[in-house]
């Protein structure tokens, strides 16, 4: 059945008909007529402060529910304000759908007023994008881009629609508009001699470690993951992005490795003999130094991106296919495995585990930012909490010392590491999931970039708890100049407004702590308090995250935390 709609109909009958409820747009002059026709749609409009917090707010949304989020925005500055959270979907494989407005098509070349090419400006940056000059093209594209945004590794797409097309009315067929993309459409079967290669060296394997990243959750592997560890008892070492991919409680879970991962997790993976990774693609601050990375192991590869395989670390054997699928068909393939040899060299390793106990240290008049992570963990690990984190030294404390039990429970940027996105993000997190207790983690730098987001936050009444953790600096670039140029701290040290006012200047519950014993009852009182709360948290100003390696070095060569410990929490 057809009927007859402007393409700026078009546009929100698409997104209602791929089950879009929310997005989160700012309006202006060339996508006016899509806001115009939003009247005839059940769609949630969320109005935005700021183009770049629509996209980190639909990429929260992606990441808390795996399901596509949506940003719309006008042409020139409201598309290319949209550009990095568009590049931190991007890094991080999350799929949103990106609209924006473009000027008319007449004028598209003329340097019109507003005009910008963003379809060429994020060519680099998206899975995906077009611009739509016919209202007849509109269905098509929508479909396509929802289609190419969820499939395979998920991405971020855009899609352009000049303001003609848009007001210009046409057929609408929804069944005709069906993607079709022939070249889309890759053969992620891996080949049987490369199961048998597989598990030839899982079963030779007296060492081996799986490497459990994003593409875990991104695939809804997580059951599969854990019953391949337990069959076969092999460690699990997970990446930022694959915390919750197994719970933190789990026996055969290291923890997170890498740059500022556990010790023994780093020293795992320098001794292991075999290497599973899953869905995880060896970024560079998972590695260290690729020519010493790992230098006894064989390699299993399991992604389903083949442009991943052998990018940044050669492998043995590789599964092109969804991870998944291929864990399904490896299962019942697998032996069960003796590995408690392995294992307790492994936890031989791990040193004195209390050093991990921060609960139990003596409140030396100091709150360090390891106390506040610890309690928050201690409060709400009984709930369904989100905990979305911005960029810096507070996102490394909060994947030491927040135990995540389950998948989608942490929102943070990996790949490119933007500050500014916790607080977007954890709206886009609340709406996702409104029944979910969500925290932002945020450092007094990346909060200032998109703190107008407050204002979006009590527009929509979301009860969203944010925790800032102010030391007074650009904390994670100070603890670079104190480790590698000679503490010559230019340009680092931060002046902040006071924030206990900022938040009460709009309408939010607010309070300071600055001693240890004054975290937990904040935390309690913002949990019972009905609308959204911010504490400033003012921890200690020159503390580091232990342990650390440096860019370039070898994965196993750690800064460890200067002796005698002090008060704070130590790394191993």
């Amino acid at each position: 059945m057809t009927m007859k709609m402007t393409g700026a109909q078009i546009l929100w009958e698409c997104l209602e008909r791929e089950g879009v409820e929310h997005v989160f747009g700012y309006p202006g002059g060339a996508i006016l007529p899509a806001y115009d026709a939003l009247k005839h749609s059940r769609i949630h409009h969320i109005l935005v402060r700021h183009e770049q917090g629509a996209t980190h707010m639909a990429d929260g949304y992606a990441r808390a529910s795996g399901r596509v989020g949506v940003a719309v925005a006008t042409s020139g500055p409201g598309a290319t304000n949209m550009v990095t959270g568009i590049a931190t979907a991007m890094m991080d494989s999350s799929p949103i759908v990106c609209i924006t407005g473009q000027v008319g098509s007449r004028l598209i070349g003329s340097d019109a007023f507003q005009e910008t090419d963003i379809t060429g400006v994020t060519l680099p940056i998206t899975k995906h994008n077009a611009l739509v000059t016919r209202a007849d093209e509109v269905a098509r594209t929508i479909r396509e881009a929802f289609y190419v945004a969820r499939s395979g590794r998920p991405g971020p797409v855009l899609v352009d629609i000049t303001k003609d097309a848009q007001q210009a009315s046409c057929e609408f067929d929804w069944e005709a508009a069906k993607p079709q993309l022939p070249g889309y459409r890759p053969d992620l079967s891996p080949a049987e001699a490369e199961y048998v290669r597989a598990l030839e060296l899982l079963a030779r394997a007296k060492r081996p470690v799986i490497l459990a990243g994003q593409g875990v959750l991104a695939s809804g592997a997580m059951g599969e993951v854990r019953e391949l560890a337990e069959r076969a008892q092999i460690p699990v070492a997970l990446t930022l992005l694959g915390l919750g991919a197994l719970p933190a409680s789990h026996p055969l879970n290291l923890g997170m490795m890498g740059m500022h991962g556990e010790a023994w997790v780093n020293h795992a993976i320098q001794n292991a003999d075999l290497l599973l990774a899953l869905g995880m693609r060896f970024d560079d601050r998972v590695t260290g130094a690729k020519e010493s990375y790992a230098p006894l192991a064989k390699k299993i590869h399991v992604e389903i991106d083949p442009a991943e395989i052998n990018k940044n670390v050669k492998v043995d054997v590789a599964l092109v296919g969804d991870l998944r699928e291929v864990l399904r068909a490896l299962l019942p393939r697998v032996e069960p495995g003796d590995r408690s040899e392995w294992l307790k060299w492994i936890e031989g390793h791990q040193g004195d585990a209390a050093v991990r106990d921060i609960q139990s240290l003596e409140d030396n008049g100091h709150l360090y930012a390891a106390h506040v992570i610890n309690d928050l963990w201690i409060e709400t690990r009984e709930s369904n909490t989100v905990v979305v984190t911005d960029v810096g030294q507070h996102q490394m404390w909060e994947a030491q010392y927040y135990k995540h039990e389950d998948p989608r429970s942490l929102v943070t940027s990996g790949g490119l590491g933007t500050m500014g996105f916790a607080l977007p993000a954890a709206i886009g997190a609340k709406v996702a999931r409104p029944e979910a207790e969500v925290w932002v983690v945020v450092g007094d730098g990346g909060f200032q970039m998109t703190m107008a987001e407050l204002a979006t936050m009590v527009q929509e009444k979301l009860k969203i708890n944010v925790a800032i953790i102010n030391n007074g600096y650009l904390g994670m670039v100070r603890q670079w100049q104190e480790f590698f140029y000679e503490r010559n701290y230019q340009s680092t040290p931060l002046l902040s407004p006071d924030f206990v006012r900022l938040a009460e200047a709009y309408g939010i519950r607010s309070m300071r702590v600055t001693k240890r014993g004054g975290v937990v009852p904040a935390v309690r009182a913002a949990r019972e308090h009905e609308g959204p709360v911010v504490i400033d948290f003012r921890v200690e100003q020159e503390d580091s995250v232990y342990p650390m390696v440096a860019a370039g070095a070898p994965l196993h060569e750690m800064i460890r935390r200067p002796s005698p410990l002090v008060e704070t929490a130590a790394d191993d």
